[in-house]
């Protein structure tokens, strides 16, 4: 079964210049959405964007490009094929390119994600 690609909202737009303010707490209290990603800024050849989430999103992969997850507030659960990760505030992991994994929020989530420009974060 496809993924319903419409229950999330993705802005892959760079929001934040170099040297602006980038306040998370604005965000997060503007956000109206379940599943909401935003990309903030640009690093180099990275880019850094913050998730605001609750629910499960679709199993994928990146065959390119690692991922980074470090949660704010909240509880990330990232399900491999062998293993879940539970991430809670203040704890991060990096997904390596190529592994199948599936991120879950079973409550409302921030956190922010360090990725290549070029990744597709619906997964290849």
């Amino acid at each position: 079964m496809e993924p319903d690609f419409s229950k999330y909202n993705t802005h892959l737009d760079i929001k934040y210049k170099h040297l602006e303010l980038i306040d998370i707490p604005k965000i997060v209290g503007e956000c109206k959405h379940k599943w909401f990603n935003q990309t903030l800024t640009q690093v180099n050849e990275s880019v850094v964007r913050v998730g605001i989430v609750e629910g499960e999103y679709h199993w994928h992969k990146h065959d390119n490009d690692d991922e980074f997850f470090f949660v704010l507030e909240g509880q990330l659960l990232i399900d491999l094929e062998n293993m879940t990760i539970e991430l809670n505030p203040g704890q991060g992991t990096t997904i390596t390119k190529g592994v199948m994994h599936r991120p879950r929020a079973p409550k409302k989530t921030v956190m922010l994600m360090v990725e290549t420009s070029a990744i597709q974060p619906t997964g290849d």
